[in-house]
């Protein structure tokens, strides 16, 4: 089941007027819950489900009120209260024990498909913004409204607002992580299945003819044959967030690092011990203080693992951490916060 929101729009669009869809949304928690604030979910009158608002505990019991939003039109809100013996998510076992508002809008043309053409746009372009909804009180509302721009960094958490004696949940909406792998070999394969699994845009980038092989890589985005200097320009193009180098060569792993150095990722990592760190460095001719981001050497975290599959988790897990800001990456001696 692919989870990323662009995932889910991309299920819905071409299928937005076959159907009756309803769009789910998480706009309140209370206590430990599985999805926070601005988690979003697609129901349609086919019976078929996009994404998920818990850990799967109360899905069918949504899509039984996403049915009635088709039949009235009528945007409603659900409150499930894991904590309560008496309420309906205790019993069906939500394991959580915290408490979940959810709201339900209808989506069609006369509402605009609350915006959803727009922000599907917007992130198949790599774009982000701050999508808008209101939440259902008995009075018919505005439709939810979507402002893509760079205004979207300053908003770090879905927020309620009142506008217009009308409450908004505005949240910040960004495309999935992009993922550059220097080097095509065959420890490359689970970096990018893995990274494909948890719905990451994936390039690969290996000018040998003998790497990056299209029958080995047929999840990956794209396949890079193109020269190292054009690397920096596709890396701003694409809006990259991630670059791992593992190319088991130390002039291209070292080539591909000296062009990329600056290009604003949110991650870069190299593959392998740190005396081959220091040789990469060398032979591109920069010094750690000299790196204008921090680079992971050796890449990932140290979870024990010595098979590709296991240095593909610890490598990835690091980079999820990283961009998602639950960890800080080391930076170089001298490299300035």
């Amino acid at each position: 089941m692919a989870n990323q929101l662009s995932e889910l729009l991309d299920a819905w669009y071409p299928e937005r007027d076959s159907c009756e869809w309803v769009l789910g949304t998480v706009y309140k928690t209370e206590g430990p819950c599985y999805r926070k604030a601005g988690a979003m979910m697609l129901f349609n009158s086919l019976g078929q489900q996009f994404g998920m608002l818990s850990g799967g505990c109360l899905e069918s019991d949504i899509q039984v009120h996403a049915r009635k939003v088709m039949q009235t039109g009528q945007a409603l809100t659900l409150c499930y209260d894991g904590s309560d013996e008496d309420d309906l998510s205790f019993q069906l076992g939500i394991g959580c024990g915290g408490t979940v508002y959810i709201m339900l809008h209808p989506v069609n043309a006369g509402n605009g498909y609350q915006q959803l053409d727009r922000l599907h746009g917007a992130l198949r372009k790599q774009g982000s913004g701050i999508y808008r909804q209101p939440i259902p009180d008995g009075r018919e509302l505005p439709v939810a409204e979507f402002k893509a721009d760079s205004v979207s960094k300053i908003l770090d958490q879905p927020r309620i607002v009142e506008q217009q004696r009308v409450n908004w949940l505005e949240a910040r909406v960004e495309p999935e992580p992009h993922l550059l792998v220097v080097g095509g070999g065959i420890d490359a394969r689970p970096v990018v299945a893995m990274a494909k699994t948890l719905g990451w845009q994936v390039s690969v980038w290996d000018p040998r003819p003998a790497n990056a092989r299209p029958e080995f890589f047929m999840a990956a985005d794209s396949l890079l044959r193109c020269p190292v200097e054009a690397l920096p320009e596709y890396v701003r193009q694409h809006r990259v967030s991630a670059v791992v180098l593992m190319s088991h060569n130390i002039t291209m792993d070292a080539t591909a690092l000296m062009h990329l150095n600056g290009t604003g990722l949110g991650y870069m990592a190299l593959l392998g011990p740190l005396n081959r760190k220091a040789q990469v460095l060398q032979r591109a001719r920069l010094s750690e203080a000299e790196l204008k981001q921090p680079l992971s050497g050796p890449a990932g975290f140290d979870i024990g693992g010595e098979l590709p599959e296991s240095i593909a988790l610890s490598i990835l897990s690091e980079c999820h951490a990283v961009l998602h800001k639950s960890v800080q990456q080391a930076r170089p001696k001298g490299l300035a916060a």
